[in-house]
């Protein structure tokens, strides 16, 4: 079974493969290493955009994608029939819930204030908010949601979950409009399908309280950018984004200049020690193919 990786110290980290297997490295960006017709099983590069996905056309042979993010919304339409599709749930969690928590802390705290004030050299205090005693809304509650409730609940927050079915201590989607106006922070971590696209809108935002904080950690077409801007730009809300619509921001794009907003380029899980950490499960993965056994975290329904 020929595999392809997007990195050359992903070898050293597949544990030992079945004599059979031929590990091969393609990053995106230089020619084949070989015939692609002939690679069964792929790990692309991170992030990949719809160009990334153009080698498709030419694996004849492939049965099985692993990915190295947990977003797959670049890939589900692409995929031909027949070939499985597997995220890295799970990989990238405690990493996303750090930035996600340090967001929310950094707009509360006013941290954005606060840096500006020092390119100054200014020595003002500002009285900021906290979130102590203050109520969070976490829009999908999967690993990264749950890790994020869980700190934020520890910090004294009430933490308020919702995700696409209900379960015990977690509403459905449906109930997220009866939620928003109690919500001081409203994080959304959850994975961009046709049912997310655009969720939030004007009408979501409306509903939030004034002087409440939007986070994005998850995908930029969630939030319509427009509407946003709009709300942040009046002082009505604020914003912490890693992610935006479109991405990159243009440089003259009306969100760099807002009070309020916060902005990181897509870089929640562009931390030390990522290769090792995406890379982990990819080795058994292989194992699993090359054994004829099912693979794990296979992307069913967008995710």
């Amino acid at each position: 079974m020929k595999v392809w990786i997007a990195h050359e110290e992903g070898r050293a980290l597949l544990g030992e493969l079945p004599a059979d297997v031929e590990v091969e490295v393609y990053d995106g960006k230089s020619g084949y290493p070989s015939d692609p017709s002939t690679v069964e099983f792929w790990i692309p590069p991170f992030l990949a955009q719809s160009k990334l996905t153009t080698p498709l056309r030419d694996m004849t042979s492939l049965k099985a994608i692993q990915l190295l993010s947990a977003g797959a919304e670049v890939w589900v339409p692409v995929v031909p029939p027949g070939v499985a599709l597997c995220d890295a749930q799970g990989v990238h969690s405690g990493t996303t819930a750090e930035w996600t928590v340090g967001a929310v802390l950094a707009s509360m705290r006013g941290f954005d204030v606060f840096a500006r004030q020092q390119l100054r050299h200014e020595w003002k205090v500002e009285f900021t908010t906290t979130i102590v005693g203050k109520r969070a809304l976490i829009v999908g509650a999967g690993d990264i949601g749950e890790r994020v409730a869980a700190v934020l609940a520890a910090l004294g927050a009430e933490v308020d979950k919702v995700a696409r079915r209900a379960r015990p201590g977690v509403h459905p989607i449906d109930a997220v409009e009866d939620l928003l106006p109690a919500a001081d922070v409203v994080v959304l971590i959850l994975p961009l399908t046709d049912a997310t696209r655009g969720l939030v809108d004007a009408k979501f935002l409306s509903r939030m309280k004034d002087g409440a904080l939007l986070v994005n950690a998850a995908r930029g077409p969630i939030v319509d950018t427009d509407a946003l801007v709009a709300e942040v730009a009046s002082g009505r809300l604020k914003c912490a984004l890693d992610v935006v619509d479109p991405e990159p921001l243009p440089e003259d794009h009306p969100l760099w200049d807002l009070e309020g907003a916060i902005i990181t380029p897509h870089v929640a899980a562009s931390v030390d020690g990522t290769i090792a950490r995406a890379y982990a499960p990819v080795g058994a993965q292989i194992r699993r193919a090359a054994a004829g056994e099912p693979l794990r975290n296979v992307v069913a329904d967008g995710y």
